[in-house]
């Protein structure tokens, strides 16, 4: 019998690549599918901000979308009752756009602090893994702003019928900003041209017992047989000036904003055309973040947003690592530099000795001026809880 050896390089290189082709799932999120096609601009919006990828109708940018579920893990079922994940990564000439955001308009929470105890409360339970509604109704009782979402999702729209068939809304609320530096809220609803549809729950019992991955393969077979997915983007505006001008809070994100006195208005359509040619590569490292945007569209005070634009970088460097955005599915299309160096699986190759800005040998680069939001920030420091963290 021939022995096994440590010299045997090709059997431990084999063994040791498979013991680690896993990496970790997303803590949220973390069943999805995705696909790739373009986005193409329909009306004008110029005049509401310098972005690029918005400056005159015609204009295509590539785009990858990610569909998903929110709560249950990455091999769960696409029939449970759960917002859906929408999140779109434009490529364009400026830079990635990343609109991340659900199929419903609002969502649970406003205050980012209490983020991870309503993940917490909607995960099993830590003592017998299974998901307890006395949980989930225990932690929302003390959040009755919640009761909105929960309008959506225990309406016909929790269970959609696939991907294809549901909107997508940004949440939060963002900035736009135009070339002389006029600032306007903005809120963004994708509207899918062949309409919503959903499953009730005995339908959701039927099709999830025939098929957990339903709505993936809905998704894949539409765009191999050329039924490509489109969606309408629309957009609602405020002027920056007249947020405090409502009898709402336009930055609260378990609010909307009435369609009747503050309209929709058409931006373009996107297509996905083009199925992902591999699970891995285009989906488990696929990674979006709302910071990463382009010039003419910034950020509000919007506090879940704030929240949200470290929380999500950060949780794609715990599961990808540091260089994460240097991944190709991640990567920008353009022609992009910055003074990151080194770190964990940093494969880009630069033989520049100049990596600090400014510097007299390139007074150049990093120093375009781009417009950002006018508002002057003020305020109190939040009160806290009395509670110490480690009580």
């Amino acid at each position: 019998h021939r022995p096994i050896l440590l010299e045997d390089y090709h059997l431990i290189e084999k063994l040791a690549q498979f013991d680690r082709e896993r990496i970790p799932e997303r803590v949220v999120h973390a069943r999805g599918a995705s696909a790739k096609g373009f986005f193409e601009v329909t009306h004008d919006v110029s005049q509401l901000t310098c972005a690029d990828f918005l400056r005159a109708p015609g204009v295509q940018t590539p785009v990858i979308v990610r569909f998903s579920t929110v709560v249950h893990e990455r091999g769960s079922p696409e029939t449970l009752r759960d917002p859906r994940g929408f999140a779109v990564k434009f490529y364009t000439r400026e830079g990635n756009f990343d609109l991340v955001g659900n199929n419903m308009p609002v969502f649970f929470i406003r205050d980012g602090m209490k983020f991870p105890d309503m993940v917490h409360a909607f995960k099993p339970s830590p003592k017998t893994n299974m998901q307890e509604n006395w949980r989930i109704v225990d932690f929302f009782s003390h959040h009755p702003e919640s009761l909105h979402m929960f309008t959506f999702l225990f309406d016909d729209v929790g269970i959609p019928l696939n991907y294809r068939h549901m909107d997508g809304f940004g949440v939060n609320t963002y900035t736009l900003i135009s070339r002389d530096g006029k600032a306007h809220l903005v809120k963004f609803h994708w509207k899918p041209t062949c309409g919503v549809k959903c499953l009730l729950d005995d339908e959701a019992v039927t099709v999830g017992g025939t098929c957990h991955t339903h709505a993936t393969k809905d998704l894949t077979d539409s765009i191999a047989a050329g039924n490509y997915p489109e969606w309408k983007l629309f957009i609602q505006t405020i002027d920056a000036d007249h947020e405090d001008k409502f009898d709402f809070d336009p930055l609260d994100v378990t609010k909307t904003w009435p369609e009747d006195i503050i309209p929709l208005q058409p931006v373009g359509r996107m297509v996905l055309n083009k199925n992902i040619d591999n699970f891995f590569a285009e989906n488990e490292q696929l990674a979006f973040c709302p910071a990463i945007t382009v010039p003419g569209i910034h950020y509000s005070d919007d506090k879940l947003l704030q929240t949200r634009i470290f929380s999500y970088a950060d949780t794609q460097r715990h599961r990808l690592g540091p260089n994460y955005l240097m991944l190709p599915v991640n990567a920008p299309k353009c022609a992009h530099h910055n003074n990151h160096h080194d770190g964990l699986m940093n494969f880009m190759h630069r033989d520049e000795e100049v990596n600090y800005f400014p510097s007299r040998f390139d007074p150049t680069r990093h120093a375009e001026q781009y417009p950002i939001p006018p508002r002057v920030l003020s305020g109190c420091r939040e009160k806290v809880c009395n509670l110490s963290p480690f009580e």
